[in-house]
């Protein structure tokens, strides 16, 4: 690996660290050979993460953070333990929001009590399936108490 490659996985660790924690850096991260990197070509800044032929994260310009996709969630999913990072709903809403609605406060059954809002979240159903990837709304102690409002801001539904 050149020397520009390994700074440039260092940055996006750093990332990663500040934003998900250190576990999920370690499980998204696991493969470096697999790692591609594409910048800008304006700015020669980094924007997509690729884990082989696959989008793994985006690297957002305004706020520095990243955008998780499908793969990362269920690499993420899948290496963690229940509600990690995700926001579990109830299964009757499932086809909802599959079709990228966004995720009210009384159907959510359980979240990560580490998230704070604008953080990146997964939303999964009871059988820990992946519907939707988001954002946090409002704080989660306003999630889990209120019975009305929107708690996860849907960015991309899985269908």
């Amino acid at each position: 690996m050149e020397i520009e490659q390994i700074l440039a996985i260092r940055k996006l660790k750093a990332i990663s660290d500040y934003q998900f924690g250190p576990e999920i850096t370690d499980i998204l991260f696991e493969n470096l050979d697999h790692i591609r990197i594409v910048r800008s070509k304006n700015t020669g800044k980094i924007r997509y993460v690729y884990s082989g032929e696959e989008l793994l994260l985006t690297l957002k310009p305004t706020n520095g953070l990243f955008t998780l996709t499908f793969l990362a969630s269920d690499i993420i999913i899948s290496n963690t333990k229940s509600p990690r990072l995700r926001a579990v709903v109830l299964t009757e809403i499932s086809k909802f929001i599959r079709k990228g609605r966004n995720v009210f406060c009384k159907h959510i059954l359980d979240i990560d009590d580490s998230l704070r809002p604008n953080d990146e979240i997964i939303v999964v159903n009871q059988e820990q399936e992946i519907l939707a990837i988001g954002r946090v709304s409002i704080p989660v102690p306003y999630i889990r108490e209120f019975t009305r409002g929107v708690g996860v801001d849907v960015r991309k539904g899985i269908s």
